[in-house]
């Protein structure tokens, strides 16, 4: 990773010979790829931060020791750059100035000549451009996080540090920093984005979205603006953004939309397809799970970006299965065996947990299980795989609810209802994974993007313990993973000297740099090949391996949540019928004509019959 000199630096020069020397220097080793300590996992970027404040105070102490020697003002400014960004704070030139322990005239010189051979970069503050901040270059942020895990290295080896703290010497010295696919961090724009008031963004409460707002500092200084974001329950998320799309002027940048949704957005004109407003390329869509990105297109336009990409899978307590002699459920039928051996209610341990809840939730339930059964909710053409839902904007579809293998579905709801909580039928996102991450429950069906709950939190009962699968199928169907998750979408509505700001403030968010950020800081969602690959993102989680396996096998699949206009009625249709079958008030059967006679009803007024 060679330092290029611009052609206008005087090579002769002893201080510019200095600099290029230190920037050599800290880039040795070119083969062991450590990238930015911005996307490490919190410890990991702490340890970073201790062996630089070490460093700073091991050069203080040096001085002290020999009165004729002479601070080194490369050193001390990008010790000082790089903490500086990762503590998400702004440097100006008078405040490096300040940190070289030189005179005002010398750090001048120095830090020209860092900007010179590629270390530092300065980007604009103002309009005018006579105010700019200071900033690690990626070569910079590379070399100083490599140069610490050397630094390590040396003390374990000569102090025996590694006999105290084994698993620092694994994170560092084993195999996550020893391979090729490791991602860069993400680098602030040169250009600040110039948003009146910030950037404004609407999004899930879920956790991923958390995690960016909880990394809120770090991304205003990757886009150089402040960002403001609104956070909604899904019900209330789809009510704002309506309402929005109804504005004369948007009052967001970014909206965030649940993939079904899009045909309802797209085709009423709520969002601008995304290539009126960037080049796609730029996007790298051949990164993205194929069926994500599929999701984000309607009528072959993309009108959102893949922010999560979080199947539905089915979570099962590994020791709980092997204890009882079961192996872990690939069919609906060894899944109702399992939970009904698993279910022992009189010591507060029940089989299964899934979506119940009225409404929303057992609606996603009722048709995801309808696919399981292998019955798409559409009329929708056969292909390799599944069934083919990527002409829905210009091929007229029919509902169908009523029929064998829906009513299969709802038998098998039915049953699961035997071996689950008693209060199943208020169970909706969450509630359906507390009890597990809680030891309470065995099994439970459950988006990706709520591992966190019992990953994350060594004290849970679940902790370790889980193992992931696709949907069980049903009898002659294929196991498939249904594809949940949000794009990041632009608002119609947009006023129009936003546009670009909230093109590239997309790109960023979205990028494997920030998907790798977010999987650090707690996300378990992911909807880029490479950030699956990468082996500090593997490290944290088995979740990423069994998806990236589940989309190479053709198992991630959005057709179970056709994107249609009119889904959202009809999801909450399924929901509501579903719901009183379940409490016993109408049959099966009973239940699924009057699902079919209501969303029948639904594309009637939309024209759809």
């Amino acid at each position: 990773m060679a330092i290029q000199k611009r052609s206008n630096l005087n090579k002769t020069k002893r201080g510019s010979s200095a600099a290029s020397d230190w920037g050599k220097a800290m880039n040795h080793h070119k083969g062991e790829l450590v990238r930015d300590a911005e996307i490490l996992t919190p410890q990991a970027k702490t340890e970073i931060l201790q062996v630089l404040s070490f460093l700073e105070e091991f050069e203080d102490e040096l001085e002290g020791l020999l009165e004729i020697s002479a601070p080194n003002p490369y050193f001390k400014m990008s010790t000082y750059l790089v903490k500086r960004h990762l503590e998400a704070k702004a440097v100006t030139p008078t405040s490096l100035i300040g940190a070289s322990g030189v005179p005002y005239a010398t750090a001048t010189r120095r830090i020209k000549e860092m900007l010179d051979v590629g270390l530092i970069e300065q980007r604009p503050r103002t309009s005018t451009g006579r105010s700019f901040s200071l900033h690690p270059s990626s070569n910079l942020l590379e070399s100083w996080t490599q140069f610490s895990s050397r630094v390590r290295r040396l003390a374990s080896q000569s102090f025996g540090a590694a006999e105290q703290r084994p698993e620092t010497q694994d994170y560092y010295f084993g195999g996550s920093y020893l391979t090729a696919q490791t991602i860069q961090p993400p680098k602030v724009l040169l250009e600040p984005l110039k948003l009146t008031g910030g950037l404004r963004v609407l999004v899930h409460g879920d956790p991923t979205f958390m995690v960016m707002h909880a990394l809120k500092r770090q991304f205003e200084q990757v886009i150089g603006c402040p960002i403001h974001q609104r956070a909604f329950s899904i019900d209330r998320l789809h009510e704002e953004a309506v309402k929005n799309a109804q504005r004369a002027t948007s009052r967001y940048d970014l909206i965030a939309l649940d993939l079904p949704w899009l045909g309802e957005f797209a085709e009423n004109g709520y969002l601008l397809p995304l290539d009126e407003v960037l080049d796609t390329d730029r996007l790298t869509p051949a990164d993205f799970h194929t069926a994500g990105w599929q999701a984000a297109h309607w009528s072959g336009r993309p009108y959102g970006v893949p922010s999560q990409t979080t199947p539905e899978l089915l979570f099962y307590r590994k020791d709980m299965l092997a204890e009882a002699g079961l192996e872990p459920p690939h069919t609906t039928d060894a899944l109702i065996e399992a939970a009904k051996i698993l279910h022992k209610p009189g010591l507060g341990q029940y089989g299964i947990a899934w979506n119940a809840a009225r409404g929303t939730a057992l609606g996603h339930t009722f048709i995801m299980t309808c696919a399981d059964f292998g019955q798409p909710i559409l009329d929708l053409p056969r292909q390799a795989g599944g069934f083919d839902a990527s002409r829905l904007a210009t091929e007229p579809y029919r509902l169908q609810l009523d029929n064998e293998k829906c009513l299969d579905a709802a038998e098998y709801l039915m049953a699961l209802l035997q071996y689950s909580p008693p209060d199943i039928l208020s169970m909706s996102w969450y509630e359906r994974v507390r009890p597990f991450a809680n030891g309470k429950v065995a099994m439970a069906y459950g988006y990706t993007l709520l591992a966190p709950y019992f990953e994350q939190n060594p004290a849970c009962a679940a902790y370790g313990k889980v193992g992931y699968l696709p949907h069980p199928a049903g009898p002659g169907a294929a196991q498939i993973a249904p594809v949940g998750g949000y794009l990041l979408g632009i608002p119609a509505n947009i006023a129009p000297e936003r546009r670009r700001e909230a093109a590239e403030a997309l790109i960023a968010f979205t990028s494997p740099e920030a998907q790798k950020l977010y999987v650090e800081n707690g996300s378990r969602t992911n909807p880029r090949y490479s950030v699956g690959a990468d082996p500090e993102v593997r490290r944290l989680s088995p979740i990423f391996e069994a998806v990236d396996g589940m989309s190479w096998r053709d198992e991630l699949q959005f057709w179970p949540r056709p994107p249609i206009p009119e889904i959202s009625r009809i999801i909450q249709i399924c929901g509501e019928e579903c719901h009183d079958m379940l409490r016993g008030v109408q049959t099966p059967k009973a239940a699924l004509q009057a699902a079919q006679n209501r969303a029948d009803q639904v594309l009637r007024e939309a024209g759809k019959l």
